[in-house]
């Protein structure tokens, strides 16, 4: 063979080994797949710092392929419904292909359907301004690396060294917003389940709005406050709680896995048996 056609062997081997190896990495701000997500039916509760039950939940994750549908819904006391829809791929790496959050009743001061279209960027917010409904579309630019919906799921995939993670995700301001979220790692805290002790890292989400939007936020006081959110972490990570708010401007809450309870009766009638 030719040194000529060596030399052109040569660079067509690195050319192909070099897009090999650019898919098989997760695009620049995406969160690795360590942990692919399955079948889940988890109960939670959703309090008030001050430990009044507000509403109960349940997430529900289904699925199919690299393909997972996460549902995460609370129904409130007050007859309030928090509903959120992620459909998001895991090949390789996290990304979100759509979002559908529905937040509606008193529990909310500005209720709202915002839908996500991971692919496009087009998201749309429906809302309620001076009793008039109202519909905003913007087609955003967002980043491989959005993460509406799927915050725990992306801290159960991150090394705990890590000193910083940005992810972005798209608010309603009314009108559809992308913002930049930065989480930084707090340090293990100790829980407990019954006579048992474990360890869960603690991460502190920040949405910096940035622009004019986060300078004058920033003036008036009228930033959001940092949503906490604890990881289990080891061989199977798992998320243990979340606090902060569920809408832009919203009271700081506390979301908490639960256990199911057995009603008394029922134990005592299987004991009399």
């Amino acid at each position: 063979m030719s040194s000529g056609k060596q030399i052109s062997l040569c660079v067509f081997v690195v050319i192909v080994c070099a897009a090999i190896f650019h898919s098989s990495r997760p695009e620049e701000g995406q969160v690795a797949v360590q942990h692919p997500e399955g079948l889940v039916h988890g109960f939670l509760e959703l309090r008030t710092l001050e430990g009044a039950n507000l509403a109960d939940g349940d997430l529900i994750q289904n699925i199919r392929g690299d393909r997972v549908t996460s549902r995460l819904i609370f129904h409130f006391k007050d007859g309030s419904t928090y509903d959120d829809t992620a459909i998001f791929s895991q090949r390789g790496s996290f990304r979100l292909l759509s979002d559908h959050l529905i937040e509606k009743g008193p529990a909310f001061e500005h209720p709202l359907d915002l839908q996500v279209n991971g692919s496009t960027g087009e998201s749309t917010v429906t809302y309620t301004e001076g009793g008039k409904e109202k519909t905003e579309t913007e087609r955003l630019q967002l980043q491989p690396n959005v993460a509406n919906g799927i915050v725990p799921v992306l801290l159960k995939n991150v090394r705990p060294d890590t000193p910083e993670i940005k992810l972005s995700m798209v608010v309603a301001t009314p009108k559809p917003k992308l913002v930049r979220l930065g989480i930084t790692p707090q340090g293990e805290e100790t829980f407990s389940t019954g006579s048992g002790t474990h360890k869960a890292m603690h991460y502190a989400v920040k949405a910096e709005l940035g622009g004019l939007t986060g300078a004058f936020a920033s003036l008036l006081g009228k930033e959001p406050p940092d949503t906490h959110v604890w990881i289990l972490q080891g061989e199977a990570p798992a998320f243990i709680k979340m606090e902060g708010p569920l809408a832009l401007g919203g009271p700081v809450w506390r979301m908490e896995l639960v256990s199911p309870v057995w009603p008394r009766e029922s134990r005592e009638q299987k004991e009399k048996k």
